[in-house]
């Protein structure tokens, strides 16, 4: 399945953000959102990804 990810499209090769977090391996610390809504940590595994979603991981930013 194609999503969108931080603006490029990626083939999934699963259906879970947990599935996309253990293909892409992004450092930590970091969020994520599926289409502008905060998903936690928690419910990675619960939740389905579909056709054309829009994922964003960001990593904090931090300094003054």
């Amino acid at each position: 399945m194609n999503i969108s990810l931080n603006g490029e499209t990626v083939q999934l090769s699963g259906s879970t953000v947990a599935d996309l977090i253990e293909q892409v391996k992004p450092p930590k610390p970091f969020a994520v959102a599926v289409n502008t809504a905060f998903v936690s940590k928690t419910r990675y595994a619960e939740t389905i990804l579909d056709e054309g979603d829009k994922i964003d991981i960001v990593r904090p930013v931090v300094g003054g």
